[in-house]
């Protein structure tokens, strides 16, 4: 990946006002921040944290060739995760919470959040299931129905956000991307912080440092957690990524380029 720029990220005025509005709708907030990859051995050594405690991850998502879905701002996902079990996503973003259904917000499987990073958010929906046990292979290996993996709620959820003509089986695999996540408690913050590294077959890597809290100190959270990492020499102005679209993007071009070949 090419070096990043770096500057001061910080959200306007306006956006401050937009993002105060919005917490008062969602139900968690997420503070993330991705990390220069020239920078990320540098990090990782700072923040002193055991790369063997990392549970490994892998990560499928559902698409069309040519991002139908990402366009629409759909995003179907599956992973299946290291000593824990298999789990499936359908996520809608951006989304404007009170215009969402009332019997939709009640759903425990279903959670509103902010993402937040240097210079932005964004407010998403997104609704979890837990598939039956092998699915997700079976489908990637044997071609099952991609519509098995989600539960009837999460059917009905894509049907009613996804472009008009394109049903989960219509979709094609992308990835699977492999990931290693990493939780930490450090003393200096008592707070928990997250590392996860997105390994690309292309031999790229994003690194996205995290934290969750509620919607009430979502200001005191940031504040803490900006000072802790500045720090430690963590560099906050490097330019963003985004994990999922730099999957979908890098293996729709391998399906692009695999179509121009034949």
């Amino acid at each position: 990946m090419a070096a990043t720029s770096r500057n001061d990220r910080r959200l306007s005025d306006e956006q401050l006002g937009e993002l105060i509005t919005l917490l008062k709708d969602v139900d968690t907030v997420e503070l993330k921040l991705t990390v220069p990859q020239a920078d990320q051995r540098a990090v990782v050594t700072g923040l002193q944290v055991d790369p063997l405690e990392a549970q490994i991850r892998q990560v499928f998502f559902f698409d069309t060739p040519d991002l139908a879905l990402q366009s629409a701002g759909v995003v179907v996902r599956a992973r299946r995760v290291q000593r824990k079990g298999d789990d499936s996503t359908i996520k809608l973003r951006p989304v404007v919470p009170h215009e969402l259904p009332d019997d939709l917000r009640a759903d425990a499987a279903f959670n509103v959040e902010v993402d937040a990073m240097p210079g932005g958010f964004v407010c998403s929906g997104t609704l979890k299931g837990t598939p039956r046990p092998g699915s997700i292979l079976g489908h990637v290996h044997e071609g099952a129905p991609v519509r098995k993996m989600f539960s009837k709620a999460q059917r009905a959820f894509f049907a009613e956000h996804a472009p008009e003509g394109v049903a989960l089986d219509d979709l094609q695999v992308l990835g699977p991307i492999f990931v290693l996540k990493l939780k930490w408690e450090p003393e200096e913050l008592d707070r928990r912080l997250v590392a996860e590294v997105w390994l690309y077959p292309d031999g790229s890597r994003i690194l996205e440092l995290s934290t969750r809290c509620t919607t009430t100190e979502a200001f005191e959270v940031a504040a803490e957690t900006r000072a802790f990492l500045t720090e430690r020499g963590v560099e906050l102005g490097g330019e963003q990524q985004t994990k999922t679209r730099t999957a979908l993007e890098f293996f729709a071009k391998e399906i692009a380029d695999a179509q121009s070949s034949e």
